[in-house]
């Protein structure tokens, strides 16, 4: 790949912010080692984010943000609008699989299996309605989550009233809306996809009952196993069931789908990150190197499709983004017959895309 002027984006002001540091330092440094031209933005800490973006004169955009107002489709609004292709999935799809309540909604229209759920909002109970009539006949254990969060902060497990109310006010810390989801007992395995094709897999066996925040950046006891330890079989059915979920959400670029799998052969798709972790504990990196990525070459594949929700990518647009190509639009030719739309007045050979949206 031609070297170019990357953005590395990191940083935001979730609750995942030091994640998405480690993340964009390593990234940084990868794409630097390739001969790249970058520039590390760091949002948040009263940073403005357009103005930030806009003024980084930059080819691409690497998006190494994680939660929300960085992996929500927020900051891929923003690229958007000023024309700089960047990493990841776009705007609509970023939201909808950073929002676990709308992601499952779509796994379950698309006959993708997924965990019993409800959801408890903050004003239900500040209403004064009680937890007991909310949580109804729906029984034990449960897992409760914030509605839009990642790295499993804020996630706890409930097997009573009393547990539940705790992790209920816990989560409620993080988001105004809480997912209460029916606790599946089985094997923890996430898939990695690359622009739609599946890496490999890494089953894990977190340091306790769930593969929560501690299990994944603080403890040395979660074990993971790469590839997963199940059937040739079973490794292919979750393969599909991955790509299935990511056609649902219409994913693009990397993406990291977490499953459950139990001893009576069902599989259950939790989530689906659009935005997966790039640290040295993190499993993307891992099952990429599985499947003959070193890090650095991963996060040049990565850059490499790099395009916008129009459809224009990096290497159509040219460097410096849209915004530098002020007559691209210019130069494509119109039928008369594909202008009757227009007045009159308004019609030529070439038309603006700034005209046929007015």
């Amino acid at each position: 790949m031609e070297p170019i002027r990357v953005g590395v984006v990191m940083g935001g002001t979730s609750s995942e912010r030091e994640i998405s540091l480690s993340s964009g330092d390593a990234v940084a440094e990868a794409l630097e080692r390739r001969g790249h031209d970058v520039v590390r933005i760091v949002l948040g800490n009263g940073v403005d984010a357009l103005d930030s973006l806009a003024a980084a004169d930059m080819d691409a955009a690497f998006l190494a943000l994680h939660g929300r107002q960085g992996e929500d489709g927020c900051v891929q609004g923003i690229l958007e609008m000023i024309g700089v292709p960047y990493t990841g999935s776009g705007v609509l799809a970023s939201a909808l699989a950073m929002d676990k309540v709308k992601s499952k909604e779509l796994f379950r229209l698309h006959n993708i299996g997924t965990p019993p759920y409800y959801v408890i909002q903050r004003e239900q109970l500040d209403a004064g309605e009680e937890l007991e009539s909310v949580h109804g006949s729906f029984g034990f254990p449960v897992v409760v989550k914030p509605r839009r969060e990642g790295s499993s902060v804020g996630v706890c497990k409930a097997s009573n009233m009393k547990e539940l109310a705790i992790a209920v006010e816990e989560a409620l810390l993080y988001d105004e809306s809480v997912l209460v989801e029916r606790f599946i007992k089985g094997t923890e395995v996430a898939v990695a996809l690359l622009d739609g094709k599946v890496l490999g897999s890494i089953e894990i066996v977190p340091d306790g009952e769930l593969f929560d925040f501690g299990s994944k950046y603080r403890s040395s006891k979660t074990e993971y196993h790469l590839p997963a330890r199940i059937s040739e079989a079973r490794l292919h059915g979750i393969f599909h069931l991955a790509e299935r979920a990511a056609e649902a959400l219409d994913v693009r670029g990397p993406a990291r789908v977490d499953m459950i799998l139990t001893e009576g052969m069902n599989e259950y798709v939790l989530e689906l990150n659009t935005l997966p972790g790039m640290t040295e504990r993190s499993l993307f990196p891992r099952v990429a190197a599985s499947a003959g990525y070193d890090f650095d070459s991963l996060c040049e594949q990565i850059l490499a499709g790099a395009r916008l929700d129009s459809g224009l990518k990096l290497e159509t647009i040219g460097r410096r983004g849209l915004a530098s190509e002020p007559n691209i639009w210019q130069e494509i030719e119109f039928e008369e017959s594909e202008l009757a739309w227009m007045p009159s007045s308004g019609r030529s050979k070439s038309a603006e895309v700034g005209q046929k949206a007015g």
